[in-house]
């Protein structure tokens, strides 16, 4: 009929937006399951950061689909998420900053297959982050699933073009056409 429960058992129509958000965050996984995919074809050492960050979605989730507002305290310590996986997104994005090159150019989602799923990875990241700050600005969610999100999507800006770089191939820049 048009409705879904959330994990406090509150029916809510199929269109909230805490669905949406939900909906996004599983995009993503699936995102990021196929480049690990491709990456992992070629060998890469990161496929186990993207299993990680994968089960880490399923944290998210379910803290979405807790809504603060009617969530008891059983379940907010349930789905609660701390800033821990925040921090080691940060450790990872250091990591592999310090091994490329400099950006000097705006970089268009290229760098072979491994490196745009990725960069696909982040766009769908960035429109997941969209859904649910305006939950995290009406406290319906924990603060740090938004800050997540947003790491996460310059973790796989960064591992994208890391992963062209191992690869050897080249990433396209931007060039602004002639008028």
């Amino acid at each position: 009929k048009g409705f879904s429960s959330t994990f406090t058992g509150e029916r809510r129509p199929k269109g909230d937006r805490i669905f949406e958000a939900l909906g996004a965050t599983d995009e993503l996984s699936s995102a990021i399951g196929l480049a690990g995919e491709f990456s992992s074809e070629k060998g890469h050492t990161f496929v186990d950061q993207l299993h990680k960050v994968q089960c880490m979605l399923q944290d998210v989730g379910s803290n979405l689909a807790t809504p603060l507002s009617s969530a008891r305290e059983a379940h907010r310590k349930r789905t609660s998420f701390s800033e821990k996986p925040v921090l080691e997104l940060e450790q990872w994005i250091d990591s592999y900053s310090e091994q490329l090159p400099p950006l000097r150019a705006f970089i268009l989602p290229s760098g072979g297959r491994s490196s745009a799923a990725l960069h696909f990875s982040r766009a769908v990241c960035r429109r997941a982050e969209r859904c649910v700050v305006p939950l995290v600005q009406a406290g319906e969610a924990d603060p740090n699933v938004a800050k997540y999100l947003n790491r996460l999507s310059d973790y796989l800006f960064v591992l994208a073009r890391y992963a062209a770089m191992k690869e050897g191939k080249e990433e396209k820049i931007y060039i602004k056409p002639e008028p």
